[in-house]
């Protein structure tokens, strides 16, 4: 259950908030969150920032200010996005750490699961067995 490399974890992870913001329930309600996630993946090392405000999904960390930036290994990220995660758990071992508006990310933790079936279908599609958890 490994990541190629980072344009496996931009391609996945990334994807599924791309696709969060063209989902009619879930897009509007991630776009009025106003939250910027600075994404910092380890195994393999991977920035990606998630900017709620304007819509993209970029690797370009560049003079954005982050309402909160999330790191974990992207093993985790990826278990994550299949349900597998318990996300107040995680944080309390120390398995997800997150520093600035933890608040705010845990109110956007209910959208996510809306987007459980789609990212396992999207690794399903493209024949990414190893990454299932």
């Amino acid at each position: 259950m490994r990541f190629h490399n980072s344009e496996d974890v931009h391609k996945y992870i990334g994807g599924i908030f791309r696709e969060a913001f063209e989902n009619d329930e879930v897009g509007p309600k991630l776009r009025a969150s106003g939250i910027v996630l600075h994404f910092r993946f380890t195994e393999p090392d991977t920035e990606m920032i998630v900017d709620t405000t304007k819509s993209t999904v970029t690797g370009d960390v560049g003079p954005s200010r982050p309402t909160a930036v999330f790191s974990t290994p992207a093993d985790t990220g990826n278990a994550y996005w299949q349900g597998k995660v318990n996300l107040p758990l995680a944080m309390a071992k120390g398995t997800i750490r997150i520093e600035g508006n933890v608040a705010g990310l845990l109110k956007l933790a209910p959208l996510g699961k809306k987007l459980y079936p789609q990212y396992v279908g999207t690794l399903l599609r493209d024949g990414r067995h190893d990454l299932l958890v």
